[in-house]
């Protein structure tokens, strides 16, 4: 939204639709939540007072939820102007936790496209549906993986009897078993969450939002069969802090390569699990928004059938594990994280674990066995570190169940083809579209350069806390 506000300021107007009880919560939520984020500092700066009038012109937020019917929209009057208006559909919408709860998950990324489709499928004037996912969809594939769609009812793994209605009523069926036996609420869900990584792993799949995210693009693909309606579907890899735009290093949330600089920047990471010459697959998010942008543009005026573009670096510009550790290492030892006493956190070169046998011995020798064999006559002091001993074992298991789940990412051994991107951007280029503009080249980053005066950086002054 940022992107076109900044770059195509007469576009006629944009409906975003917020999960809110209501106009006025939808309202809030698009200031405070979006709007008042530093992401809006170029477009502030450059609009000045008139900002808000702006927005208010070109921005109508929408109460809502994906994950029902008219995607949850009740103004009779605002629906039936938005299908009456709407050209092209953009669903960004899911949960991206790793072991989210399945029903929710299920619901977001799997049922959610699938009302999307429904709704964009009524709109009178749309030329398109253009919906963000993830190249991980592919599991834990070796090799050159390709943009290919998914089929109902395709496993990784080969097992037979993947059906999105079954894993509907599985979910139902859980629910009411926990329900009747007057389950809590952290015990229902922590159930789903089990459930959601089993179900995954069974047909293989490494975690529940790549396997939604899949059954989400199944659906997709079996709606699109049957209509007419161009369908677009963006695979990024793992997005990282901008490159350029609205300006460098801005980002939201912890990522999974950033999780690991912030517990190395606080000297709180002393062990590293991963294979330092495995290719991890990074793209700037300002990139992917380019290339979405791109991609509406083309398939707007050019329909297609179903195309799949899988945004990344892998293949063209690939970044190495152990390029990643020595970035960290030369940052925080040039740029120190000053801690809550105002002291300089010193970093060193940590231990690199290349299994996860070999994570858990380094756990259980370092952490574990040391408090458990301490000898302490005081029966108060006993008491004492008997709790030290649990809390600690308590965080150990929840670090563990954090490493199986990125486990899959750490050792992975696939490179993304981007060949339709490749084409794409090609094409982009010879019809005359302004490249410095839309960018999404990821030959052009020099990784170093990136890192240590860009990503690390945008990372230290918006994830750290």
């Amino acid at each position: 939204m940022q992107k076109i506000l900044r770059v195509q300021p007469n576009v006629k107007k944009l409906y975003l639709l917020v999960r809110a009880a209501d106009a006025k919560s939808a309202s809030q939520r698009l200031q405070t939540e979006v709007i008042a984020k530093d992401l809006f500092r170029v477009l502030r700066e450059k609009l000045g007072a008139n900002l808000n009038s702006f927005i208010a012109e070109k921005v109508t937020p929408v109460p809502g939820d994906i994950t029902l019917e008219n995607l949850g929209v009740k103004d009779a009057n605002l629906v039936e102007e938005m299908w009456r208006e709407v050209d092209i559909v953009v669903n960004l919408a899911a949960t991206t936790n790793f072991d989210e709860r399945y029903d929710v998950s299920l619901s977001l990324n799997t049922m959610g496209a699938k009302n999307v489709f429904d709704f964009a499928k009524k709109c009178a004037k749309n030329m398109m549906l253009l919906h963000v996912s993830t190249a991980y969809v592919s599991g834990e594939r070796a090799g050159l993986i390709l943009e290919n769609p998914y089929s109902m009812g395709e496993t990784l793994n080969g097992i037979l009897g993947l059906d999105i209605e079954f894993e509907k009523k599985i979910v139902e069926e859980r629910l009411s078993e926990l329900r009747a036996k007057e389950a809590t609420e952290a015990e229902i869900t922590l159930a789903m969450k089990d459930l959601g990584i089993q179900r995954a792993r069974k047909y293989g799949w490494p975690n529940t939002y790549v396997f939604t995210k899949a059954m989400g693009e199944m659906l997709l693909g079996e709606m699109k069969k049957d209509d007419e309606m161009p369908l677009v579907i963006i695979r990024p890899t793992i997005i990282t802090s901008t490159y350029k735009e609205p300006f460098p290093g801005w980002v939201e949330g912890i990522r999974t390569i950033d999780s690991l600089a912030v517990g190395y920047g606080k000297g709180k990471l002393p062990c590293f699990l991963g294979d330092l010459e495995s290719i991890v697959d990074l793209i700037p998010a300002d990139m992917v928004v380019n290339s979405m942008v791109v991609a509406m543009a083309a398939h707007a005026t050019q329909p297609c059938e179903m195309m799949i573009y899988q945004v990344g670096s892998s293949l063209s510009n690939p970044v190495i594990f152990s390029w990643i550790k020595e970035y960290g290492h030369h940052y925080f030892t040039k740029h120190p994280w000053i801690g809550k006493d105002g002291k300089a956190v010193k970093v060193g070169h940590i231990t690199v674990l290349s299994s996860m046998s070999s994570f858990r011995r380094y756990m259980a020798l370092h952490y574990l066995l040391p408090l458990k064999g301490l000898q302490v006559a005081n029966t108060a002091f006993c008491k004492y570190f008997q709790g030290v001993y649990a809390d600690l074992h308590r965080k150990i298991k929840f670090v563990m169940r954090l490493v199986e789940l990125y486990q899959p990412y750490l050792f992975f051994k696939g490179i993304y083809d981007d060949i339709n991107t490749e084409k794409l951007r090609m094409a982009a280029k010879e019809s005359g579209v302004e490249i410095d503009v839309f960018y999404f080249d990821p030959k052009i980053i020099n990784w170093e350069d990136y890192f240590l005066d860009t990503h690390i950086p945008g990372v230290v002054k918006y994830v750290f806390k």
